[in-house]
């Protein structure tokens, strides 16, 4: 009797590994396949190539048109970047208005911004696309950079007013007796405050832009402005004479940054979802 505890543990601690190596099963048969020729990669399910071989990194990393991936890289890493600052600040100060000013209409404006968090990006992808061609931005990055500074999120914007209504409003009291504005309050009280909600959005924002294809594809038609997700899919070729082996071994480098960048910041990541949901 005593023991059957010990074995449910085990049981159950067996059935996790099981389901956990089941759903990580596609991500070790495409790395274990960007290693194989292309004549072997669709022979057998197994995992263990039987041929190893690096000519498809070689020639996966080539790209297209002369233009190596390392392009394709770099232009997703700008788009990446700069849209993580741009959510990162502008967010930040909309979270702030919301949560700590009074100002009019301030709950129509939050209204509004909740409902947009409703919409499916497809709704507003026409009416966006008629703005971005007056304005002659199709074919560049300022349509996939810029709305990301205009606070264009409005899930980082609840997810940082959730956490700036959770900290104390004395501090804000004594930081204004001590003489501090609006403006030093958001920098010197709640910034400092803030930083695992925004280690969460600047995560959420890299990984979600990194992966963005469909976007991507609407604006960019150029292949020396295209992203890795573009190159990617570039390499396939409808009519069936793709060069599968490139293909899977420059999926296997699109995940390496989003991987890092996980690892990195797991800890902060854990603890920005954990104390907002708290707050």
């Amino acid at each position: 009797m005593a023991n059957r505890p010990n074995l449910f543990k085990a049981g159950k601690h067996l059935l996790i590994i099981a389901c956990g190596l089941l759903m990580l099963y596609p991500v070790l048969w495409l790395l274990a396949s960007s290693f194989k020729p292309n004549n072997l990669i669709f022979a057998s399910s197994g995992l263990w190539p039987k041929t190893f071989t690096l000519d498809n990194y070689v020639n996966g990393w080539k790209g297209l048109q002369g233009i190596t991936f390392s392009r394709f890289f770099l232009n997703s890493a700008v788009i990446s970047v700069l849209s993580v600052i741009g959510n990162i600040l502008t967010c930040s100060l909309a979270a702030y208005a919301f949560a700590r000013l009074e100002f009019r209409f301030k709950s129509v404006l939050f209204a509004c911004m909740l409902v947009t968090i409703m919409l499916p990006y497809h709704v507003l992808l026409i009416p966006q696309y008629i703005i971005f061609s007056k304005l002659d931005w199709i074919n560049t990055y300022l349509p996939l950079i810029v709305p990301k500074w205009l606070a264009h999120d409005s899930f980082f914007i609840l997810l940082m007013i959730q956490f700036i209504r959770g900290i104390p409003r004395e501090l804000d009291e004594s930081a204004t007796i001590d003489g501090c504005g609006s403006g030093q309050l958001y920098f010197r009280i709640i910034i400092p405050l803030l930083v695992p909600a925004l280690i969460t959005t600047a995560i959420f924002t890299f990984i979600w832009t990194w992966d963005d294809f469909f976007s991507q594809m609407i604006y960019l038609s150029e292949i020396k402005l295209f992203t890795v997700q573009l190159g990617i899919r570039s390499l396939y070729d409808p009519s069936g004479d793709s060069d599968w082996g490139a293909l899977l071994a420059m999926s296997v480098l699109s995940l390496v940054p989003i991987m890092t960048i996980f690892l990195l910041f797991q800890k902060h990541f854990l603890e920005g979802i954990a104390t907002t949901g708290l707050k």
